[in-house]
C-alpha cells in the first residue's frame, strides 16, 4: 500500500528539522502500535540524512556496536574507541550537534527500561548541559503507551519537561479511509467502508494488511482476518500482554465485558465478579484503551457514566476473536465468520454511530459533539452536535437503513434534553438522520 495522508504531521516534522537548526529540538512521537509511527517520520525525512537507532531487546554493548556503525556510516565519522553505553553515544551526537545540524531518530524508545534504566536520568544530564548550544533534532517513538507515558509525563522521572513537543499519531480518518477504499476498490460499497473502519479503526498496519491482499471489500476482509495464517487473530493478545504485564486476565476480562455490552461499572461488576474501579482507571488514565461516556452536558461527577473502548479493532478483537477462541483453537473459522455476520448488524452500528461521530468532526461541522440519555435509559439520542460559533444545534439519529430513521420520535427525545439541560436557548435547531448512504 502506497502512503496515505499525515500531511500535517510530516509537516511539523519538518518546521521542527527547520526549528533545530537554531535551537536543539526533542519530539516525543506517541501512539498505539501500529499506527504508522516510524513510517510518518521515515516519509517526512526521506530527503534528509538523519541517524536511525532502533533499542532491540539486546545487551546495551551490542546496541551500541549496530549506532555506532550507523554514524559511521551516515556521518563519514569515526567514532573513537568502543562505547559499551548509550549515554557516551548520546554525548558524542550531542557535542558534534553543537558545531553541525544532526536529526537522530530512536525507535522503540520505552525498550531502555529493559536495557538499561540509567539511560533516561544519563540523557537528562547531557540534554540539560548541552542543549543551549546543540544544534540536534533528536525524535524519540515508542509504542507501549503506559511506558512512554511513565517516561514523559511522570514528574518523577528525569525526562519529563524535557521534550519541546508532543506527536500523538492517530487513526486514519473517514475521508482518508474512502480515498483508500477509492484506489485500490474504485466499486467499494459504503458496507465495504463500514467494515473497513469497524475491523481496522483506521489503524494503517491493519488497513495496509487488508488491502494488500485485496482484502477491499467486506466478504474479504473477513475471509483475511479470520483464516489459520492471519496475524490479526493474535494481534490484540501479543499487543495488550505487553502492556498490562501479569494483570492481563483481569483487563482482558473488563474489556470483554465492556466489549459484549457491559458499559456500567456495576454490570462490569456483575460480568466477572469482582471490584474493578481501580482497574477501570488504570485502564482509562495509564494506558488509553476505554473511555467515560457520560451524556451531553452531564456534571463530571454524574454517576450515569459508560464505558467504552475507543479502539475499533480491540473492540473487534474482545467481541468476536477473543471470545470466540475456542471455536478458533480447533480451526472453526467458518463458523466464527458466521457468528460475526449473525452479530454484524448490532455490531457495525455501534462503528456507523463512531463513523459519523468522527466524520462531523473531521469537516469540522461542530463546536462540541455528544451523545445523550436518560438516567431510565427511555430517551436516547444518537448524536448532538453544537456549532457555537453560528448557534445552531443538530440532533442526529443514526441507523443502518435510512427507512428505519423517524425524525418525530427523535424530536420528542430532543424536547426531552431540552427541558432537562436548558441548553441551546435562542440556537437554531434542526434534526437529521444518518445512515449508510451518507457515508
Amino acid at each position: 500500500m502506497k502512503f496515505f495522508d499525515r500531511t500535517a504531521e510530516i509537516a511539523s516534522l519538518k518546521e521542527t528539522l527547520e526549528r533545530s537548526r537554531d535551537v536543539a529540538q526533542f519530539t516525543v512521537v506517541t501512539g498505539r502500535r501500529r499506527i504508522g509511527k516510524t513510517s510518518l517520520v521515515l516519509k517526512a525525512y526521506e530527503q534528509e540524512p538523519f541517524l536511525y537507532f532502533f533499542v532491540g531487546r539486546k545487551a546495551e554493548s551490542e546496541l551500541c556496536e549496530s549506532w555506532v556503525a550507523e554514524i559511521e556510516s551516515k556521518l563519514g565519522i569515526p567514532v573513537l574507541g568502543c562505547p559499551d553505553h548509550f549515554s557516551e553515544i548520546f554525548e558524542f551526537l550531542m557535542k558534534l550537534s553543537c558545531t553541525q545540524p544532526i536529526t537522530v531518530f530512536i525507535d522503540e524508545f520505552q525498550e531502555f527500561l529493559r536495557v538499561n534504566k540509567s539511560v533516561f536520568s544519563d540523557m537528562q544530564r547531557i540534554w540539560d548541559l548541552y542543549q543551549t548550544q546543540a544544534h540536534i533534532n533528536l525524535l524519540v517513538c515508542g509504542s507501549i503507551h503506559s511506558l512512554m507515558s511513565k517516561i514523559f509525563r511522570d514528574k518523577k522521572e528525569p525526562l519529563y519537561g524535557r521534550q519541546t513537543q508532543f506527536m500523538h499519531v492517530r487513526p486514519f480518518t473517514p475521508s482518508v479511509l474512502k480515498e483508500i477504499l477509492a484506489t485500490y476498490n474504485p466499486q467499494y460499497t459504503s458496507e465495504d467502508l463500514l467494515a473497513l473502519y469497524a475491523f481496522t479503526g483506521g489503524v494503517a498496519k491493519y488497513v495496509q494488511l487488508l488491502v494488500d491482499s485485496d482484502g477491499t471489500t467486506k466478504r474479504k476482509m473477513l475471509d483475511r482476518i479470520v483464516k489459520a495464517d492471519s496475524v490479526l487473530l493474535g494481534e490484540g493478545k501479543a499487543i495488550l500482554i505487553e502492556e498490562f504485564g501479569k494483570d492481563y486476565g483481569i483487563y482482558f476480562s473488563i474489556l470483554s465485558a465492556i466489549a459484549r455490552g457491559r458499559n456500567t461499572r456495576a454490570a462490569i461488576e456483575q460480568s466477572i465478579g469482582r471490584e474493578v474501579g481501580g482497574y477501570l482507571s488504570k485502564l482509562e488514565d495509564d494506558y488509553g484503551i476505554i473511555s467515560k461516556k457520560q451524556p451531553l452536558f452531564e456534571k463530571t461527577a454524574t454517576k450515569n457514566v459508560r464505558y467504552a473502548i475507543d479502539d475499533n479493532f480491540f473492540m473487534f478483537w474482545f467481541r468476536f476473536i477473543h471470545k470466540y477462541n475456542y471455536i478458533l483453537e480447533i480451526e472453526g473459522y467458518d463458523n466464527v465468520k458466521t457468528i460475526i455476520e449473525r452479530d454484524y448488524a448490532t455490531f457495525s452500528g455501534i462503528m456507523l454511530e463512531r463513523y459519523f461521530r468522527n466524520m462531523l468532526i473531521e469537516q469540522h461541522r461542530c463546536t462540541r459533539i455528544g451523545s445523550w440519555w436518560d438516567r431510565k435509559g427511555e430517551n436516547e439520542i444518537d448524536l448532538i452536535a453544537e456549532n457555537e460559533l453560528e448557534d445552531t444545534a443538530t440532533f442526529y439519529e443514526v441507523k443502518r437503513k435510512a427507512a428505519n430513521i423517524d425524525l418525530d420520535v427523535l424530536k420528542s427525545k430532543a424536547e426531552v434534553f431540552l427541558h432537562a439541560t436548558g441548553k441551546f436557548h435562542e440556537y437554531a435547531i434542526s434534526y437529521s438522520g444518518l445512515s449508510m448512504e451518507d457515508m
